[in-house]
């Protein structure tokens, strides 16, 4: 009779010795992009066998294009037609926006259901559960972007900047939410339950999205409001893409967003990392 074996039982697990010693588990052989898209990918399955959490990417995207166009577009500009070419950056950015508070809800509940103890556990790369959770929402981001678009084609819209404008204004509303998506998994990090994640991250979003000039040209906003939504970095994403759908983009607006992209990722990421090799 041996450590490993005895009376012809299995072997002992070397992670849970690992684990009970306090050392490193040992390495499987998966590596970090292995591990991020082994994650990713449980996010498609999660929606393959529960459809409904893809409602907020299929159908509030439909509801919000159609609402905004029919309800808001006579008032707002006279034709229904002129406020979709104007509202349309401001809805797809709304509507991913909005979303990327779902991935800090799915990682508080699994702390709450012990999904996240295992997956500390595992031999991997530490950061994979958050990097691919982050890879798979941004998926659903574009799932959502293209019911937007198709929506708004079907009842009249055509881009001005073509193919290329609709890629671009796309890209940087995927980077920007990625980069976003940061401060929400440090809100799923702290907060003690997912309610209280939703309701941190709506209190935040609702005015970020509808103060801004998503909507409404800020110059018809009193001064105090105008000087909030011309910094509001949702009105610098969203003239970046209107810009681009467009055909006339701005490349100062463009790497404006791509700098406060890049900065909230390298300020939130290590934060969000920290926490949760440190959560207990």
């Amino acid at each position: 009779m041996t450590v490993h074996q005895e009376a012809g039982r299995p072997a002992l697990d070397t992670r849970l010795i690992s684990a009970v010693a306090g050392a490193p588990p040992p390495d499987t052989g998966a590596g970090p992009l292995g591990a991020t898209l082994t994650f990713a990918w449980r996010v498609l399955l999660k929606i393959r066998h529960v459809p409904e959490q893809l409602l907020d990417a299929t159908l509030f995207p439909i509801m919000f294009t159609l609402m905004f166009t029919y309800v808001f577009g006579g008032a707002m500009i006279g034709s229904p037609e002129a406020y979709l070419r104007y509202a349309l950056p401001g809805i797809l950015a709304q509507t991913i926006v909005f979303m990327t508070m779902y991935t800090a809800v799915t990682l508080n509940t699994d702390i709450g259901q012990g999904a996240f103890d295992r997956f500390r556990s595992q031999p991997i790369w530490r950061p994979a559960p958050l990097v691919g959770a982050l890879l798979g929402d941004t998926l659903r981001y574009g799932i959502a972007s293209a019911f937007v678009l198709g929506v708004a084609t079907l009842i009249g819209y055509r881009a001005p900047g073509g193919p290329g404008g609709l890629a671009g204004a796309v890209a940087l509303l995927l980077v920007f939410c990625f980069a976003l998506s940061w401060l929400w998994l440090i809100v799923g990090l702290t907060a003690r339950t997912p309610a209280a994640v939703m309701g941190a991250s709506t209190m935040i979003l609702f005015p970020l999205t509808f103060v801004s000039s998503a909507f409404a040209p800020p110059d018809t906003m009193p001064g105090p409001l105008r000087e909030f939504v011309t910094v509001n970095p949702v009105t610098l994403l969203v003239e970046a893409a209107r810009g681009l759908l467009d055909g006339v983009p701005d490349a100062g607006d463009v790497l404006l967003v791509l700098g406060i992209s890049a900065a909230m990722t390298i300020v939130l990421a290590p934060i969000a990392l920290r926490l949760y090799s440190r959560r207990t």
